[in-house]
């Protein structure tokens, strides 16, 4: 949910300033690279209605748009920084970190690369030119870390949330380039890809508004500060509770999903998604531009069109947006109410082939369009509609002992004969001549739409009575009715 909703900001945006949306393939972390992935971002953008203008399948004049196809051009822009003398080469192992850390956590102490001790490590700035040079030409691994300034005040600006400065001498110098694979890690490549591609703006998640200030060293460093894109740090998406960062695991717990798209991990891990689970792609994205984003008046249904007339960046929350379910579903149930009865009833006739039953799209439409009023998702449409096509053959004793007594099962006969004159049995026809019947000899309304239902549907159940004696067909509706005038005994009031 937190990457679609990122991708919808950043494609709203785009929308409105009239610019392009481009979308990117970052995936020079070897170790985090994920078979299916790709595919999967793809398809999940496609379902959400977010298409891009360049990427890579439209194509475009700053491809390729894959970053591990970019490795080449990363590397040169790493080596600039080390003969500019922002950056250098540092021949530490995994295995030498890894003490490091342990002796500064014996010391009660987080270990830290920076300034303090670089020139006291196996890195360029402590080994001679030749000792360096020797280091690569045998293989050794190193990788490129960016020579973080000490004690320099960074003055930065954030769209979303104003001003911001950071010392330097807080920070550590990150690696920007490994041997190991041929990769940049995120901040290289970034930087690199942004200047190259000229973006004029980058929206993502507040995780990486701590690598700021790295990113302003680097356009400087380059010599790009005069072009460097504007930044906006969107919030989190909070737990329910809204303590905390909404996870997978908040999903699994509460039963509700944070894919788009079901997802199966390579190890087979199945983790639901909103477009399995039968939300609409409509509903999915108007609840997610709402997390975070506030339009400044009471509208809460909003079609992409719409959102990208009204999005700005200024109405962005500073504070995380709590992750409401319910509220989910009942996005889901506004655009439901609203669905065309054709599509309905393409996603409703399968549904109904599981249970055995075979109806015309005509009249699965006609169905949907009476209960989609009632319904969150399709799947509820058979509880909404099974005793359409199940005659009852019993009778909710309950409902019984209230309103199959006295004179009612009379006044039901009565009905039934009255039904029996009709020809044309659409609702509004049928249940206007029903009604006056009703009124012309004084019954209650209550008592005796009750008793019908009940002989209908065997229980409190369904939708208008009308709209189910017009589905059902008048031969139908007679035959209920006279099962359940023949099987239902009369009783005292």
């Amino acid at each position: 949910m937190g990457g679609v909703r990122t991708a919808l900001y950043n494609y709203l945006f785009a929308r409105r300033a009239g610019g392009d949306f481009i979308i990117r393939i970052e995936d020079t972390d070897s170790h985090r690279y994920v078979p299916g992935a790709e595919q999967y971002i793809f398809d999940a953008l496609e379902w959400c209605g977010i298409r891009a203008d360049e990427g890579v399948r439209e194509g475009g004049p700053h491809g390729p748009y894959r970053q591990s196809e970019r490795r080449e051009i990363y590397l040169q822009y790493a080596l600039q920084l080390v003969e500019s003398g922002n950056a250098y080469y540092a021949f530490d192992t995994a295995e030498e970190l890894d003490r490091l850390r342990a002796e500064a956590e014996g010391r009660g102490e987080a270990f830290s690369y920076n300034y303090k001790v670089r020139g006291q490590l196996a890195t360029s700035l402590a080994l001679s030119p030749d000792e360096v040079k020797q280091r690569i030409d045998r293989g050794d691994q190193w990788v490129i870390r960016f020579k973080m300034p000490e004690n320099e005040a960074v003055h930065m600006h954030d769209l979303i949330r104003g001003d911001v400065t950071v010392n330097t001498s807080t920070l550590d110098d990150k690696v920007l380039y490994k041997s190991a694979d041929q990769l940049p890690t995120y901040h290289l490549a970034n930087i690199v890809d942004d200047h190259l591609m000229e973006i004029s703006h980058v929206i993502r998640g507040e995780e990486w508004l701590p690598s700021l200030p790295l990113h302003y060293l680097l356009y400087r460093a380059l010599g790009w500060s005069d072009t460097q894109p504007e930044f906006a740090h969107l919030p989190l998406l909070l737990k329910p509770t809204g303590q905390g960062k909404l996870s997978k695991r908040d999903g699994d717990k509460m039963g509700f999903p944070v894919f788009p798209l079901q997802w199966t991990s390579p190890t087979g891990e199945v983790s639901h998604g909103y477009r399995e689970d039968g939300y609409f792609p409509e509903a999915f994205i108007n609840m997610l531009a709402l997390l975070g984003w506030n339009p400044g008046t009471e509208q809460e249904i909003f079609s992409m069109e719409e959102l990208i007339e009204q999005f700005s960046l200024d109405r962005v929350s500073k504070s995380g947006a709590r992750f409401n379910p319910d509220k989910a579903r009942w996005f889901n149930a506004q655009y439901m109410h609203v669905r065309d009865n054709d599509e309905l009833a393409d996603a409703y006739l399968p549904l109904l082939r599981e249970h055995g039953v075979e109806i015309s799209h005509e009249q699965a439409a006609r169905i949907a369009g009476y209960i989609k009023s009632r319904a969150t998702f399709v799947s509820d449409f058979w509880d909404l509609s099974y005793f359409l096509f199940n005659a009852p053959k019993t009778f909710d004793q309950k409902v019984t002992d209230k309103y199959w007594k006295g004179d009612n099962p009379a006044h039901i006969a009565g009905l039934r004969d009255v039904l029996a004159g009709i020809d044309d049995f659409a609702n509004q026809h049928t249940e206007a001549i029903c009604h006056a019947w009703i009124e012309e000899h004084g019954y209650k309304m209550g008592q005796i739409m009750n008793a019908f239902r009940l002989a209908i549907v065997g229980e409190s159940k369904g939708f208008s009575m009308y709209e189910m004696c017009e589905v059902l067909g008048k031969e139908e509706t007679l035959r209920r009715l006279d099962y359940a005038l023949a099987t239902l005994p009369p009783r005292e009031a």
